[in-house]
């Protein structure tokens, strides 16, 4: 976890320091992050939701580079993202921070959310607890999406690592599938961070902006 945090700070800091007007491939790569998850912030959150910013980009880069290390053969080396502890801590301090971020901005009329629009007052007493219920929910979606996605992909592609090994010469075949697995996971890896960097924007936006 440690080595995440290192490697996303130096990226950053490498590709930042020259602020070259042409810029090199690992400036582009900053900037196209940065304004990628801008955007991203930007359409779910609006634009009051880009003072949070720093904190979507951090999750993304931080859960993306997790998802990578991962793929490398490193000694001692594993895909945190794929331990449930580790994402039901990202996924609950998102959903406190949130709630927190909710009260303080609306105080009590944040109890408002858990009201549907336009529902019949008689249907309250049943709709409101189906809402407080969704709602407590979601650190458990969120750590679990992440969690299973990355356990399941990481594994296959070691089940299927040990049989071009096992077979020797006549691993051609399972290795080429290994390659397309390969690709297939670092999709996989991208989409999980970009899953979980919307679904908090989206939670931002409705801490911001209620209904």
């Amino acid at each position: 976890m440690m080595i995440a945090v290192g490697a996303v700070y130096w990226i950053l800091i490498a590709g930042t320091r020259q602020h070259a007007l042409i810029p090199g491939r690992l400036q582009s790569v900053v900037e196209l992050a940065y304004e990628f998850v801008a955007g991203l912030v930007r359409d779910n959150a609006g634009k009051e939701g880009l003072r949070y910013f720093p904190l979507v980009f951090t999750l993304f880069l931080y859960i993306f580079m997790g998802n990578m290390l991962g793929m490398f053969p490193l000694p001692f080396g594993f895909t945190f993202t794929s331990h449930i502890i580790v994402t039901f801590t990202l996924a609950i301090g998102v959903f406190l921070g949130v709630t927190a971020l909710g009260f303080a901005l609306h105080g009590t009329h944040f109890l408002h959310f858990f009201v549907p629009q336009g529902a019949p007052k008689v249907m309250l007493p049943l709709l409101v607890p189906i809402e407080i219920l969704s709602y407590c929910v979601r650190p458990i979606s969120l750590s679990v999406r992440l969690f299973c996605n990355m356990m399941a992909g990481h594994t296959m592609l070691k089940v299927f690592a040990s049989f071009v090994v096992g077979m020797g010469v006549f691993g051609v075949l399972p290795l080429a599938f290994m390659v397309a697995f390969t690709g297939l996971e670092v999709l996989v890896a991208f989409l999980q961070a970009y899953v979980f960097a919307i679904l908090t924007s989206i939670y931002l936006h409705d801490a911001v902006h209620l209904h």
